[in-house]
């Protein structure tokens, strides 16, 4: 697959088979993934990949503070609006979803419920979080954006699945605790990943991009 079949086909996955990927092919994408760019080379990502039964384990907690509701306290701020296009776009990608998953807008509870799939990684059977060593800023989180989706680009070349998740920062200190992480390192988001489920619905949901002369300004 070339890059730019790879960037076309990557999306959010959000329902995956229980196989594992090969510990040989984890290594090969996270090894590709050491070539994002940085500022100076900084290379200020701390990724940390979850599996097997610490990835079960910590299922468990995300899921059980989302379910009764604990309140968020991420490492950074969540509580931005979005207004205007960005509004119209963010409500459109989330009619798509809930659409293909049969959930109505009324229904409180399924909307709950589909929202902590998201603390569930969407049963993907592994997950990356991706950390930022203290004194670290905004720049560098701008660096990290562009490893993750250099990671998520190698993924989808090798048939592998994966959803970048806002939701998975929320709770640091519960994902800092059970992977024995220090205060230190502060958590910006996590990435579930796995060999997508074809038979889940919310993977039959599909969002447009804006057209490029609607975003794009050239300069001569």
């Amino acid at each position: 697959m070339n890059v730019d079949e790879a960037i076309r086909r990557r999306r959010s996955v959000r329902g995956f088979l229980p196989r594992e990927v090969p510990e040989a092919a984890l290594r090969e994408v996270f090894a590709i993934a050491q070539h994002a760019p940085s500022n100076c080379n900084v290379q200020p990502w701390t990724p940390h990949v979850v599996s097997g039964e610490n990835l079960k384990r910590l299922r468990e907690a995300l899921v059980a503070a989302g379910m009764r509701d604990e309140p968020i306290k991420p490492d950074w701020p969540a509580d931005g609006k979005y207004s205007g296009i960005y509004r119209e776009r963010q409500v459109g990608a989330a009619q798509a979803l809930y659409g293909a998953m049969g959930v109505a807008r009324s229904d409180k509870a399924g909307r709950k419920l589909a929202y902590v799939r998201n603390h569930a990684f969407f049963d993907a059977p592994h997950a990356v979080f991706i950390f930022m060593p203290e004194p670290f800023d905004t720049r560098e989180a701008t660096d990290i954006g562009m490893y993750a989706q250099t990671l998520m680009l190698a993924l989808t070349a090798r048939g592998i699945g994966s959803c970048a998740q806002g939701a998975l920062g929320l709770f640091p200190d519960i994902v800092r605790k059970q992977l024995d992480i220090p205060d230190n390192y502060k958590l910006l988001f996590g990435i579930s990943f796995g060999y997508e489920d074809d038979g889940v619905h919310a993977n039959a949901a599909r969002v447009d991009r804006a057209r490029i002369d609607d975003v794009v300004r050239f300069h001569r």
